[in-house]
Protein backbone atom coordinates (compact mmCIF):
# COMPACT_ATOMS: atom_id res chain seq x y z
CA UNK A 1 0.00 0.00 0.00
CA UNK A 2 2.73 2.28 1.04
CA UNK A 3 4.75 1.43 -2.38
CA UNK A 4 1.53 2.46 -4.57
CA UNK A 5 0.91 5.60 -2.64
CA UNK A 6 4.90 6.10 -3.21
CA UNK A 7 4.75 5.37 -6.75
CA UNK A 8 1.07 7.78 -7.39
CA UNK A 9 2.88 10.37 -5.63
CA UNK A 10 6.05 10.26 -7.87
CA UNK A 11 3.71 9.81 -10.74
CA UNK A 12 1.90 13.25 -10.37
CA UNK A 13 5.49 15.03 -9.48
CA UNK A 14 6.49 13.74 -12.75
CA UNK A 15 3.50 14.72 -14.88
CA UNK A 16 3.04 18.02 -13.24
CA UNK A 17 6.78 18.94 -13.94
CA UNK A 18 6.61 17.84 -17.42
CA UNK A 19 3.52 20.28 -17.71
CA UNK A 20 5.24 22.95 -16.41
CA UNK A 21 8.37 22.01 -18.81
CA UNK A 22 5.67 22.51 -21.35
CA UNK A 23 3.48 25.35 -20.26
CA UNK A 24 6.80 26.96 -19.75
CA UNK A 25 8.02 26.10 -23.28
CA UNK A 26 5.10 27.65 -24.87
CA UNK A 27 5.41 30.79 -23.10
CA UNK A 28 8.69 30.94 -24.62
CA UNK A 29 7.09 30.22 -27.93
CA UNK A 30 4.66 32.74 -27.52
CA UNK A 31 7.11 35.60 -26.68
CA UNK A 32 9.19 35.07 -29.36
CA UNK A 33 6.87 35.43 -31.90
CA UNK A 34 5.01 38.51 -30.88
CA UNK A 35 8.93 39.93 -30.25
CA UNK A 36 9.61 39.21 -33.83
CA UNK A 37 6.10 40.54 -34.77
CA UNK A 38 6.83 43.79 -32.42
CA UNK A 39 10.53 44.61 -34.35
CA UNK A 40 8.88 44.18 -37.76
CA UNK A 41 6.20 46.91 -37.06
CA UNK A 42 8.37 48.82 -35.84
CA UNK A 43 10.55 48.93 -38.64
CA UNK A 44 7.61 49.94 -40.71
CA UNK A 45 6.69 52.43 -37.99
CA UNK A 46 3.51 51.23 -36.61
CA UNK A 47 2.21 52.48 -33.43
CA UNK A 48 0.62 48.41 -32.93
CA UNK A 49 4.83 47.66 -32.39
CA UNK A 50 4.66 48.61 -28.63
CA UNK A 51 1.57 46.44 -28.17
CA UNK A 52 3.14 43.32 -28.95
CA UNK A 53 6.11 43.84 -27.42
CA UNK A 54 4.00 44.12 -23.97
CA UNK A 55 2.17 41.54 -24.71
CA UNK A 56 5.59 39.50 -25.07
CA UNK A 57 6.79 41.18 -22.26
CA UNK A 58 3.88 39.36 -19.98
CA UNK A 59 5.21 36.18 -21.38
CA UNK A 60 8.60 36.89 -20.32
CA UNK A 61 7.42 37.93 -17.39
CA UNK A 62 6.15 34.20 -16.67
CA UNK A 63 9.48 32.78 -17.11
CA UNK A 64 11.59 35.48 -15.53
CA UNK A 65 13.48 35.93 -18.26
CA UNK A 66 15.22 38.88 -17.60
CA UNK A 67 17.81 39.14 -20.61
CA UNK A 68 14.62 39.20 -23.30
CA UNK A 69 12.41 41.61 -21.18
CA UNK A 70 14.96 44.23 -21.26
CA UNK A 71 15.63 43.34 -25.09
CA UNK A 72 11.55 43.74 -25.69
CA UNK A 73 11.77 47.02 -23.61
CA UNK A 74 14.69 48.83 -25.79
CA UNK A 75 12.64 47.82 -28.78
CA UNK A 76 9.29 49.54 -27.02
CA UNK A 77 11.92 52.68 -26.57
CA UNK A 78 12.36 53.35 -30.01
CA UNK A 79 8.61 52.97 -30.45
CA UNK A 80 8.12 55.68 -27.93
CA UNK A 81 11.06 57.54 -29.37
CA UNK A 82 9.45 57.53 -32.73
CA UNK A 83 6.28 59.02 -31.91
CA UNK A 84 8.17 61.70 -29.69
CA UNK A 85 7.24 60.31 -26.05
CA UNK A 86 10.77 61.22 -25.11
CA UNK A 87 10.69 61.02 -21.00
CA UNK A 88 8.20 57.89 -21.67
CA UNK A 89 11.05 55.99 -23.92
CA UNK A 90 13.52 57.61 -20.59
CA UNK A 91 11.51 55.57 -18.44
CA UNK A 92 11.38 52.25 -20.29
CA UNK A 93 15.44 52.19 -20.44
CA UNK A 94 15.78 53.27 -17.48
CA UNK A 95 13.15 49.81 -16.55
CA UNK A 96 15.16 47.85 -19.18
CA UNK A 97 18.50 49.04 -17.28
CA UNK A 98 17.52 47.63 -13.96
CA UNK A 99 17.82 44.11 -15.43
CA UNK A 100 20.63 43.58 -17.64
CA UNK A 101 24.12 42.52 -16.56
CA UNK A 102 27.09 44.57 -17.41
CA UNK A 103 27.61 41.49 -20.29
CA UNK A 104 24.34 41.75 -21.30
CA UNK A 105 24.61 42.07 -25.23
CA UNK A 106 21.83 44.48 -25.97
CA UNK A 107 23.64 46.95 -23.33
CA UNK A 108 25.52 49.07 -26.22
CA UNK A 109 21.68 49.26 -27.87
CA UNK A 110 19.85 50.66 -24.90
CA UNK A 111 23.07 53.28 -24.04
CA UNK A 112 22.53 54.14 -28.45
CA UNK A 113 19.19 54.44 -27.49
CA UNK A 114 19.16 56.77 -24.41
CA UNK A 115 21.98 59.04 -26.17
CA UNK A 116 19.42 59.71 -29.46
CA UNK A 117 16.73 60.57 -26.86
CA UNK A 118 18.76 63.42 -25.27
CA UNK A 119 20.07 64.33 -28.56
CA UNK A 120 16.43 64.41 -29.64
CA UNK A 121 15.27 66.72 -26.95
CA UNK A 122 18.90 68.57 -27.58
CA UNK A 123 20.08 67.42 -24.40
CA UNK A 124 23.87 67.90 -26.31
CA UNK A 125 26.24 67.27 -23.43
CA UNK A 126 23.97 63.88 -21.63
CA UNK A 127 24.01 62.65 -25.47
CA UNK A 128 28.00 62.44 -25.42
CA UNK A 129 27.96 60.69 -22.07
CA UNK A 130 26.03 57.91 -23.62
CA UNK A 131 27.24 57.89 -26.78
CA UNK A 132 30.69 56.81 -24.43
CA UNK A 133 29.18 54.30 -22.64
CA UNK A 134 28.19 52.67 -25.73
CA UNK A 135 31.67 52.41 -27.18
CA UNK A 136 32.78 51.57 -24.12
CA UNK A 137 30.89 48.05 -24.88
CA UNK A 138 32.04 45.84 -27.22
CA UNK A 139 30.15 45.79 -30.16
CA UNK A 140 30.83 43.19 -33.02
CA UNK A 141 29.12 44.94 -35.72
CA UNK A 142 31.97 47.63 -37.08
CA UNK A 143 29.06 49.39 -38.85
CA UNK A 144 26.91 50.03 -35.42
CA UNK A 145 30.08 51.64 -34.16
CA UNK A 146 30.69 53.93 -36.80
CA UNK A 147 26.97 54.69 -36.49
CA UNK A 148 27.37 56.00 -32.75
CA UNK A 149 30.49 57.57 -33.52
CA UNK A 150 28.88 59.56 -36.57
CA UNK A 151 26.07 60.37 -34.26
CA UNK A 152 28.31 61.81 -31.61
CA UNK A 153 29.94 64.14 -33.85
CA UNK A 154 26.49 65.67 -34.11
CA UNK A 155 26.35 66.40 -30.84
CA UNK A 156 29.67 67.47 -30.42
CA UNK A 157 29.27 70.15 -33.05
CA UNK A 158 25.67 71.02 -31.77
CA UNK A 159 28.12 72.68 -29.16
CA UNK A 160 30.29 74.00 -31.39
CA UNK A 161 33.12 72.27 -31.17
CA UNK A 162 33.54 71.50 -34.52
CA UNK A 163 37.16 70.93 -34.31
CA UNK A 164 36.29 67.77 -31.90
CA UNK A 165 33.92 66.66 -34.53
CA UNK A 166 35.82 66.62 -37.29
CA UNK A 167 38.14 64.64 -34.89
CA UNK A 168 35.78 61.90 -34.91
CA UNK A 169 34.95 61.91 -38.36
CA UNK A 170 38.06 61.86 -40.20
CA UNK A 171 39.34 58.75 -38.08
CA UNK A 172 36.46 56.99 -39.49
CA UNK A 173 37.29 54.36 -41.77
CA UNK A 174 34.94 53.73 -44.24
CA UNK A 175 36.67 51.58 -46.77
CA UNK A 176 35.07 48.55 -45.90
CA UNK A 177 31.54 49.99 -44.73
CA UNK A 178 28.65 48.31 -46.69
CA UNK A 179 26.10 50.33 -45.54
CA UNK A 180 25.72 53.47 -48.47
CA UNK A 181 23.09 55.02 -46.62
CA UNK A 182 25.62 55.72 -43.97
CA UNK A 183 28.56 56.32 -45.60
CA UNK A 184 27.19 59.15 -47.42
CA UNK A 185 25.74 60.41 -43.91
CA UNK A 186 29.10 60.55 -42.74
CA UNK A 187 31.01 61.79 -45.53
CA UNK A 188 28.37 65.02 -45.57
CA UNK A 189 28.43 65.62 -41.77
CA UNK A 190 32.76 65.94 -42.81
CA UNK A 191 31.86 68.53 -44.99
CA UNK A 192 29.12 70.34 -43.39
CA UNK A 193 31.61 70.51 -40.00
CA UNK A 194 34.23 71.76 -42.41
CA UNK A 195 31.41 74.62 -43.58
CA UNK A 196 30.65 75.58 -39.29
CA UNK A 197 33.99 75.17 -38.60
CA UNK A 198 35.06 77.71 -41.51
CA UNK A 199 31.63 80.01 -43.31
CA UNK A 200 34.53 80.35 -46.19
CA UNK A 201 35.08 76.89 -46.94
CA UNK A 202 33.07 75.03 -50.03
CA UNK A 203 31.04 72.18 -48.89
CA UNK A 204 27.92 72.98 -51.39
CA UNK A 205 29.32 71.51 -54.30
CA UNK A 206 30.61 68.18 -52.69
CA UNK A 207 26.85 67.66 -50.67
CA UNK A 208 24.81 68.40 -54.02
CA UNK A 209 26.79 65.32 -55.35
CA UNK A 210 26.77 63.59 -52.33
CA UNK A 211 22.85 64.47 -52.43
CA UNK A 212 22.66 63.14 -55.88
CA UNK A 213 23.57 59.62 -54.87
CA UNK A 214 21.13 59.84 -52.17
CA UNK A 215 18.32 60.43 -54.33
CA UNK A 216 19.26 58.03 -57.02
CA UNK A 217 19.47 55.07 -54.05
CA UNK A 218 15.79 56.49 -52.72
CA UNK A 219 17.75 57.32 -49.52
CA UNK A 220 14.71 60.07 -48.55
CA UNK A 221 15.84 60.66 -45.15
CA UNK A 222 19.30 61.42 -45.98
CA UNK A 223 17.61 63.53 -48.74
CA UNK A 224 15.85 65.78 -46.04
CA UNK A 225 19.21 66.16 -44.04
CA UNK A 226 20.62 67.16 -47.15
CA UNK A 227 18.48 69.63 -48.14
CA UNK A 228 18.71 71.33 -44.56
CA UNK A 229 22.52 71.11 -44.88
CA UNK A 230 22.02 73.20 -48.04
CA UNK A 231 19.61 75.61 -47.09
CA UNK A 232 21.64 76.58 -43.29
CA UNK A 233 24.94 77.12 -46.07
CA UNK A 234 23.21 79.73 -48.34
CA UNK A 235 21.21 81.08 -45.70
CA UNK A 236 23.12 84.54 -45.59
CA UNK A 237 24.94 84.21 -48.67
CA UNK A 238 22.18 83.46 -50.74
CA UNK A 239 18.89 83.63 -49.32
CA UNK A 240 17.08 82.58 -52.83
CA UNK A 241 18.97 79.51 -52.82
CA UNK A 242 18.70 78.81 -49.46
CA UNK A 243 14.78 79.09 -49.82
CA UNK A 244 14.69 76.94 -52.86
CA UNK A 245 16.19 74.45 -50.85
CA UNK A 246 14.25 74.75 -47.81
CA UNK A 247 11.22 73.85 -49.90
CA UNK A 248 12.58 70.68 -50.75
CA UNK A 249 12.96 69.74 -47.58
CA UNK A 250 9.58 70.39 -46.92
CA UNK A 251 8.62 68.13 -49.97
CA UNK A 252 10.85 65.19 -48.61
CA UNK A 253 9.64 65.80 -45.22
CA UNK A 254 6.09 65.33 -46.40
CA UNK A 255 6.80 62.39 -48.74
CA UNK A 256 8.66 60.85 -45.11
CA UNK A 257 5.69 61.41 -43.16
CA UNK A 258 7.53 63.77 -41.05
CA UNK A 259 6.50 66.56 -38.95
CA UNK A 260 9.31 67.58 -37.02
CA UNK A 261 11.15 67.96 -40.23
CA UNK A 262 8.34 69.88 -41.61
CA UNK A 263 8.94 72.11 -38.96
CA UNK A 264 12.55 72.62 -39.01
CA UNK A 265 11.79 73.56 -43.08
CA UNK A 266 9.16 75.94 -42.24
CA UNK A 267 11.70 77.57 -39.83
CA UNK A 268 14.03 78.07 -42.67
CA UNK A 269 11.62 78.94 -44.98
CA UNK A 270 10.24 82.08 -42.57
CA UNK A 271 14.12 83.11 -42.44
CA UNK A 272 14.88 83.57 -46.49
CA UNK A 273 11.21 84.19 -47.67
CA UNK A 274 9.78 87.44 -48.56
CA UNK A 275 8.44 89.17 -45.51
CA UNK A 276 4.69 89.38 -47.48
CA UNK A 277 4.93 85.97 -47.04
CA UNK A 278 5.92 85.12 -43.46
CA UNK A 279 2.34 85.63 -41.90
CA UNK A 280 0.59 82.62 -44.43
CA UNK A 281 3.74 80.53 -43.00
CA UNK A 282 3.60 81.22 -39.43
CA UNK A 283 0.23 80.58 -39.65
CA UNK A 284 0.87 76.70 -40.89
CA UNK A 285 4.06 76.75 -38.48
CA UNK A 286 1.55 77.27 -35.65
CA UNK A 287 -1.21 74.99 -36.85
CA UNK A 288 2.22 72.35 -37.04
CA UNK A 289 3.52 72.58 -34.22
CA UNK A 290 0.62 72.32 -32.32
CA UNK A 291 -0.76 69.08 -34.44
CA UNK A 292 2.73 67.29 -33.17
CA UNK A 293 2.54 68.43 -29.60
CA UNK A 294 -1.30 67.14 -29.66
CA UNK A 295 -0.19 63.90 -31.02
CA UNK A 296 2.75 63.34 -29.17
CA UNK A 297 0.64 64.11 -26.37
CA UNK A 298 -1.94 61.18 -27.33
CA UNK A 299 0.65 59.04 -28.18
CA UNK A 300 2.06 59.27 -24.56
CA UNK A 301 -1.30 58.38 -23.19
CA UNK A 302 -1.55 55.70 -25.49
CA UNK A 303 1.55 54.12 -24.25
CA UNK A 304 0.80 54.71 -20.49
CA UNK A 305 -2.56 53.09 -21.22
CA UNK A 306 -1.33 49.87 -23.11
CA UNK A 307 1.19 49.28 -20.19
CA UNK A 308 -1.49 50.21 -17.48
CA UNK A 309 -3.52 47.79 -19.10
CA UNK A 310 -1.26 44.70 -18.75
CA UNK A 311 0.24 45.36 -15.53
CA UNK A 312 -3.49 45.67 -14.01
CA UNK A 313 -4.34 41.84 -15.30
CA UNK A 314 -0.92 40.89 -13.68
CA UNK A 315 -2.11 42.16 -10.77
CA UNK A 316 -5.46 41.07 -11.05
CA UNK A 317 -4.28 37.26 -11.85
CA UNK A 318 -2.14 37.65 -8.66
CA UNK A 319 -4.42 39.30 -6.19
CA UNK A 320 -6.79 35.87 -6.70
CA UNK A 321 -3.53 33.44 -6.57
CA UNK A 322 -2.89 35.44 -2.92
CA UNK A 323 -6.34 36.70 -2.01
CA UNK A 324 -6.18 35.59 1.87
CA UNK A 325 -2.51 36.50 2.31
CA UNK A 326 -3.16 40.26 1.32
CA UNK A 327 -6.30 40.47 2.97
CA UNK A 328 -4.64 39.42 6.02
CA UNK A 329 -1.69 41.58 5.73
CA UNK A 330 -3.99 45.05 4.63
CA UNK A 331 -6.37 44.22 7.94
CA UNK A 332 -3.03 44.23 9.58
CA UNK A 333 -2.07 47.65 7.90
CA UNK A 334 -5.28 49.36 8.31
CA UNK A 335 -5.38 48.21 12.34
CA UNK A 336 -1.73 49.88 12.81
CA UNK A 337 -2.25 53.30 10.36
CA UNK A 338 -5.41 53.76 12.48
CA UNK A 339 -3.23 53.98 15.72
CA UNK A 340 -0.57 55.79 14.30
CA UNK A 341 -3.30 58.24 13.02
CA UNK A 342 -5.07 58.77 16.21
CA UNK A 343 -1.79 59.34 18.21
CA UNK A 344 -0.09 62.20 15.24
CA UNK A 345 -3.82 63.80 14.27
CA UNK A 346 -3.82 66.87 16.81
CA UNK A 347 -0.21 67.20 16.01
CA UNK A 348 -0.76 66.71 12.40
CA UNK A 349 -3.62 69.23 11.96
CA UNK A 350 -1.67 71.94 14.09
CA UNK A 351 1.12 71.65 11.49
CA UNK A 352 -0.83 71.79 8.99
CA UNK A 353 -2.70 75.37 9.95
CA UNK A 354 0.54 76.87 10.38
CA UNK A 355 1.68 75.49 7.33
CA UNK A 356 -1.46 77.26 5.71
CA UNK A 357 -1.13 80.59 7.28
CA UNK A 358 2.10 80.51 5.67
CA UNK A 359 1.33 79.58 2.01
CA UNK A 360 -1.47 82.12 2.14
CA UNK A 361 1.27 84.71 2.83
CA UNK A 362 3.96 83.21 0.53
CA UNK A 363 0.80 83.69 -2.29
CA UNK A 364 -0.21 86.88 -1.58
CA UNK A 365 3.59 88.05 -1.97
CA UNK A 366 4.00 86.09 -5.05
CA UNK A 367 0.30 87.02 -6.65
CA UNK A 368 1.31 90.96 -6.18
CA UNK A 369 5.28 90.20 -7.79
CA UNK A 370 4.00 88.32 -10.59
CA UNK A 371 1.35 91.30 -11.49
CA UNK A 372 3.81 93.99 -11.82
CA UNK A 373 6.10 91.35 -13.82
CA UNK A 374 3.92 90.21 -16.38
CA UNK A 375 0.78 93.19 -16.59
CA UNK A 376 2.70 96.28 -15.57
CA UNK A 377 6.15 95.92 -17.80
CA UNK A 378 4.28 93.77 -20.28
CA UNK A 379 1.80 96.40 -21.53
CA UNK A 380 4.68 99.03 -21.09
CA UNK A 381 6.92 96.44 -23.65
CA UNK A 382 3.74 96.50 -26.03
CA UNK A 383 3.56 99.94 -26.03
CA UNK A 384 7.32 100.46 -26.49
CA UNK A 385 6.58 98.71 -29.51
CA UNK A 386 3.92 100.15 -30.81
CA UNK A 387 6.14 103.57 -30.11
CA UNK A 388 9.17 102.39 -31.92
CA UNK A 389 8.21 100.33 -34.61
CA UNK A 390 6.63 102.22 -37.55
CA UNK A 391 5.40 98.61 -39.17
CA UNK A 392 4.00 97.28 -35.82
CA UNK A 393 0.46 96.72 -37.22
CA UNK A 394 -2.86 97.20 -35.23
CA UNK A 395 -3.22 93.02 -35.13
CA UNK A 396 0.25 92.25 -34.04
CA UNK A 397 -0.56 94.54 -31.47
CA UNK A 398 -3.63 92.93 -30.31
CA UNK A 399 -1.74 89.59 -30.47
CA UNK A 400 0.66 91.08 -28.25
CA UNK A 401 -2.11 92.08 -25.20
CA UNK A 402 -4.22 89.30 -25.33
CA UNK A 403 -1.14 87.25 -24.79
CA UNK A 404 -0.14 89.69 -21.41
CA UNK A 405 -4.07 89.13 -20.70
CA UNK A 406 -3.52 85.17 -20.85
CA UNK A 407 -0.38 85.65 -18.58
CA UNK A 408 -2.19 87.89 -16.31
CA UNK A 409 -5.29 85.36 -16.23
CA UNK A 410 -3.13 82.32 -15.47
CA UNK A 411 -1.42 84.21 -12.58
CA UNK A 412 -4.56 82.77 -10.20
CA UNK A 413 -3.69 79.52 -11.58
CA UNK A 414 -0.07 79.83 -10.76
CA UNK A 415 0.22 78.39 -14.92
CA UNK A 416 3.90 78.39 -15.86
CA UNK A 417 3.75 78.91 -20.04
CA UNK A 418 6.23 76.86 -21.92
CA UNK A 419 9.18 78.53 -22.88
CA UNK A 420 11.00 78.85 -26.27
CA UNK A 421 15.02 79.07 -26.24
CA UNK A 422 15.72 81.68 -23.14
CA UNK A 423 18.51 83.35 -25.49
CA UNK A 424 16.46 84.07 -28.26
CA UNK A 425 13.69 85.65 -25.55
CA UNK A 426 16.23 87.53 -24.15
CA UNK A 427 17.54 88.45 -27.92
CA UNK A 428 13.91 89.57 -28.50
CA UNK A 429 13.30 91.60 -25.53
CA UNK A 430 16.61 93.72 -25.75
CA UNK A 431 15.94 94.24 -29.78
CA UNK A 432 12.47 95.14 -29.15
CA UNK A 433 13.83 98.59 -27.52
CA UNK A 434 15.44 99.13 -31.02
CA UNK A 435 13.48 102.28 -32.61
CA UNK A 436 15.44 105.30 -35.18
CA UNK A 437 16.92 107.03 -32.00
CA UNK A 438 17.91 104.10 -29.48
CA UNK A 439 19.86 101.22 -31.17
CA UNK A 440 20.58 97.93 -28.81
CA UNK A 441 23.37 95.36 -28.94
CA UNK A 442 23.90 91.99 -27.65
CA UNK A 443 26.96 90.24 -26.99
CA UNK A 444 27.46 86.19 -25.69
CA UNK A 445 23.45 85.43 -25.75
CA UNK A 446 24.51 81.89 -26.71
CA UNK A 447 22.15 78.79 -25.66
CA UNK A 448 24.51 77.37 -23.91
CA UNK A 449 25.15 80.47 -21.15
CA UNK A 450 21.33 79.31 -19.97
CA UNK A 451 21.49 75.61 -20.40
CA UNK A 452 21.87 74.90 -16.32
CA UNK A 453 20.08 78.02 -15.37
CA UNK A 454 16.73 76.90 -13.94
CA UNK A 455 13.14 78.70 -14.99
CA UNK A 456 13.20 79.77 -11.42
CA UNK A 457 16.90 81.83 -12.27
CA UNK A 458 15.42 82.77 -15.33
CA UNK A 459 12.41 84.56 -14.74
CA UNK A 460 14.23 86.66 -12.74
CA UNK A 461 16.56 87.77 -14.54
CA UNK A 462 14.51 88.41 -17.63
CA UNK A 463 12.73 90.81 -15.39
CA UNK A 464 15.58 92.31 -14.18
CA UNK A 465 16.38 92.84 -17.82
CA UNK A 466 13.52 94.21 -18.99
CA UNK A 467 13.42 96.84 -15.62
CA UNK A 468 16.62 98.11 -17.03
CA UNK A 469 15.53 98.50 -20.53
CA UNK A 470 12.29 100.44 -19.01
CA UNK A 471 14.13 102.72 -17.03
CA UNK A 472 16.59 103.43 -19.88
CA UNK A 473 13.19 104.29 -22.32
CA UNK A 474 12.06 106.43 -19.24
CA UNK A 475 14.71 107.93 -18.35
CA UNK A 476 18.17 107.98 -19.42
CA UNK A 477 18.10 109.34 -23.31
CA UNK A 478 20.46 106.94 -24.45
CA UNK A 479 20.50 106.58 -28.10
CA UNK A 480 23.13 103.21 -27.33
CA UNK A 481 22.69 100.28 -25.49
CA UNK A 482 24.67 96.97 -24.89
CA UNK A 483 24.07 94.15 -22.87
CA UNK A 484 27.05 91.70 -22.69
CA UNK A 485 26.66 88.02 -21.34
CA UNK A 486 29.81 86.01 -20.45
CA UNK A 487 30.03 83.04 -18.27
CA UNK A 488 33.21 82.71 -16.01
CA UNK A 489 34.21 80.48 -13.09
CA UNK A 490 30.34 78.68 -12.87
CA UNK A 491 29.54 82.36 -12.85
CA UNK A 492 26.90 84.27 -15.47
CA UNK A 493 27.73 87.95 -15.95
CA UNK A 494 25.65 90.08 -17.04
CA UNK A 495 26.91 93.97 -18.06
CA UNK A 496 24.51 96.61 -19.14
CA UNK A 497 25.72 99.71 -21.05
CA UNK A 498 24.31 103.04 -22.11
CA UNK A 499 25.48 106.87 -23.38
CA UNK A 500 22.66 108.27 -21.82
CA UNK A 501 22.97 111.07 -19.09
CA UNK A 502 23.44 108.76 -16.42
CA UNK A 503 22.16 108.97 -12.48
CA UNK A 504 23.69 109.96 -9.50
CA UNK A 505 24.56 106.68 -6.96
CA UNK A 506 21.69 108.26 -4.95
CA UNK A 507 19.36 108.26 -7.12
CA UNK A 508 19.60 104.88 -8.28
CA UNK A 509 17.30 103.04 -6.26
CA UNK A 510 14.89 105.85 -7.17
CA UNK A 511 14.98 105.61 -10.63
CA UNK A 512 12.49 102.12 -10.53
CA UNK A 513 15.57 99.58 -10.05
CA UNK A 514 14.71 98.70 -6.65
CA UNK A 515 13.02 95.50 -7.63
CA UNK A 516 16.20 94.45 -9.55
CA UNK A 517 18.75 95.04 -6.37
CA UNK A 518 15.94 92.74 -4.45
CA UNK A 519 15.92 90.13 -7.19
CA UNK A 520 19.69 89.47 -7.64
CA UNK A 521 19.94 88.76 -4.03
CA UNK A 522 17.13 86.40 -4.14
CA UNK A 523 19.26 84.21 -6.21
CA UNK A 524 22.24 84.84 -4.29
CA UNK A 525 23.60 86.86 -6.91
CA UNK A 526 25.32 90.66 -6.69
CA UNK A 527 24.50 94.15 -8.60
CA UNK A 528 26.33 96.74 -8.84
CA UNK A 529 26.04 100.17 -10.31
CA UNK A 530 28.62 102.43 -11.98
CA UNK A 531 28.09 105.78 -12.06
CA UNK A 532 31.21 107.61 -12.30
CA UNK A 533 31.97 106.65 -16.06
CA UNK A 534 32.28 109.47 -18.02
CA UNK A 535 28.95 109.43 -19.64
CA UNK A 536 25.87 107.27 -19.51
CA UNK A 537 25.34 104.03 -16.93
CA UNK A 538 27.03 100.95 -16.52
CA UNK A 539 25.58 98.11 -14.64
CA UNK A 540 26.96 94.61 -13.92
CA UNK A 541 24.63 91.70 -12.71
CA UNK A 542 26.16 88.34 -11.38
CA UNK A 543 24.49 84.93 -9.93
CA UNK A 544 25.85 81.32 -10.40
CA UNK A 545 25.29 79.00 -13.35
CA UNK A 546 24.00 76.32 -10.99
Amino acid sequence: MIRNLLFSLFSFCLIASCKDTLESNTNIVKADKLYEEGVSLLEKNDVKAYLKLQEAISYYNKESDFSNISKSLIVQANAQKNRGDFLGAESTLVEALKMMSENDESLYSLYDTMATLKLNQKQYSQAIEWYDKALSVKIESGQKRLSILNNKSVAEYKLGKYKLALDILQKLDLSKLSDLKLKNRIKENIEYTKWLDNNNYEAQATIENILKLKLENNDLWGANSSYAHLAEINKKSNPEKSLYYAKKMLDIAQINKSPEDRLEALEKIIYVDKPTNTNSHFITYKNLSDSIQNSRSDYTTKFAFIKYENTKVKAEKAEKENQLLWLSLVLALLTAIFIVVVILYKKRQKRLQQEKEIEVKNTQLKISKKVHDVVANGIYQVMTKIENQEDFDRDKALDELEFVYEKSRDISYDKTAEEKEFSKVISELIASFTNDIVKTFTAGNSPGIWEPISSTVKEEIYQMLRELMVNMKKHSQATHVAVKFEKINNRVEIQYKDNGIGISGDLVYKNGLRNTASRIEAINGTITFDTKIEKGLKVNLSFPAS
